[in-house]
């Protein structure tokens, strides 16, 4: 029995060594992550930065010094350079606006932690804290940065005057692929097949990606530091997968004023689910929008940006 147990143990050895050499050797082809996010690199940066409790967040705030402050939330990889149609417009309204890279994306630090939801809470707290501000906040959320925002306004009501949603990620979660749940399997998953594909599938995003050709190259070079694959696999393993209706439910029955928007196009958060939403938020503004996908404050900034402003504006 004895050296039965040997032989298996070394067996077990030998399959882990050498999945370890292939998982390597293979990762290396596709390994786009080359560098470490450094001071020099935050020196040549656009933008401020500032350390929290998870590390250097990455942040950019611009408009009147006591205006009533916007806080932009980007979603589940693009960092916030997502707001580039969204940010000036805001700003020239008289608002004073925040966006910021969350932890793992753009040039924030990409901690060895799990992003769950708490974390995502813990950074957008903690900034409002570092940069003093106090006042009731209005939120915008794309994407994944919907339920961001929503956990916040229920967590958090007081510091909230507005929500606005565009495209939310909503639901009870979902069950991540078995490979991605794998120790060591989801990590070579992630890169010899989903980071690889990670920058051109942002075009499914788009109605008419190729009017867009600026906004690709800038996801990609996210991807040169160290520790984004890690930080993404841990999104979809430990926040994605999470149930967020019940927050949602709660910021509705509280009556904070909300407003939503939806791409008639979205193939990542099919317009059907905007229903689920509207039910969940009775009180929000709905603007639908025909010629758009998941991005349609991008892609029709002329139609969404006005939408947005006159909301704001309203309460």
């Amino acid at each position: 029995m004895r050296n039965r147990l040997r032989i298996a143990g070394v067996v077990l050895a030998v399959v882990v060594l050498i999945g370890g050499i292939y998982f390597g050797v293979n990762c290396a082809r596709f390994d786009q992550e080359s560098s470490e996010l450094t001071d020099a690199v935050r020196r040549q940066a656009g933008g401020s930065f500032i350390h929290l409790a998870d590390g250097y967040t990455h942040y950019h705030l611009a408009g009147p010094e006591h205006g009533r402050t916007v806080v932009l939330v980007h979603g589940f990889s693009v960092p916030y350079y997502l707001w580039d149609q969204t940010f000036d417009p805001l700003v020239q309204a008289g608002f004073r606006v925040l966006r910021y890279d969350e932890y793992g994306r753009g040039l924030s630090d990409r901690p060895n932690v799990s992003y769950n939801p708490n974390l995502y809470d813990r950074q957008l707290v903690q900034l409002l804290d570092a940069l003093q501000i106090t006042e009731p906040v209005d939120l915008v959320g794309a994407s994944m940065g919907g339920p961001i925002v929503v956990t916040f306004a229920d967590r958090h009501w007081g510091r909230v005057r507005t929500i606005s949603l565009f495209d939310p990620a909503y639901g009870t979660g979902f069950l991540p692929p078995w490979p991605l749940r794998w120790p060591l399997v989801g990590e070579y998953v992630m890169c010899v097949k989903i980071a690889p594909i990670l920058s051109a599938s942002q075009k499914d995003d788009f109605v008419h990606p190729e009017r867009f050709p600026d906004y690709f190259p800038k996801y990609a070079e996210q991807m040169r530091y160290r520790g984004f694959r890690r930080s993404v696999l841990s999104t979809i393993l430990d926040f994605l997968s999470q149930d967020n209706t019940q927050a949602f439910a709660r910021v509705g029955r509280s009556g904070k004023p909300a407003f939503l928007v939806w791409g008639k196009k979205d193939e990542d958060m099919p317009f059907a689910v905007s229903q689920d939403v509207l039910r969940a938020l009775p009180q929000a503004e709905f603007l639908p929008m025909d010629d758009a996908a998941h991005v349609g404050f991008y892609e029709h900034p002329e139609v969404v940006n006005p939408a947005l402003i006159e909301f704001l504006r309203k309460h």
